[in-house]
């Protein structure tokens, strides 16, 4: 069983930077596609990037340019790396994990974290 635990999230400025981590355990990471989403009050869960065993990258035009998806097969972590960050980047962010070479941008993820929250104060 896939166990995915996200940490890095808080409170930060408008303007200022993160890094979320996301530490996967149970099965060997480097077979497995890895996804971020995130969800604001209200709101569905939406995609922000993804990235699949052979390290191919997409991300959601709304990131584009300001955070970078990146894997450390060795550590069996992922990490998004957001620069630049504007108030509505507040979000719970999610990893999420799912056994396919393809890069998913839905919601069809096998496992999923716990989520940790990132607030963007203006």
């Amino acid at each position: 069983q896939v166990q995915l635990v996200e940490s890095g999230g808080e409170l930060v400025q408008a303007g200022g930077s993160l890094r979320l981590a996301c530490a996967f355990s149970g099965r060997t990471f480097s077979y497995y596609a890895m996804g971020w989403f995130r969800q604001a009050p209200g709101k569905e869960r939406e995609f922000v990037a993804a990235i699949n065993r052979i390290f191919n990258t997409r991300y959601a035009d709304s990131v584009k340019g300001r955070f970078t998806i990146s894997r450390d097969n060795a550590k069996n972590t992922l990490y998004l790396q957001m620069n630049s960050l504007i108030p509505e980047d507040t979000a719970v962010y999610y990893c999420a994990a799912v056994g396919t070479l393809v890069l998913i941008t839905t919601t069809h993820y096998d496992y999923w974290g716990q989520g940790t929250q990132v607030t963007v104060s203006s």
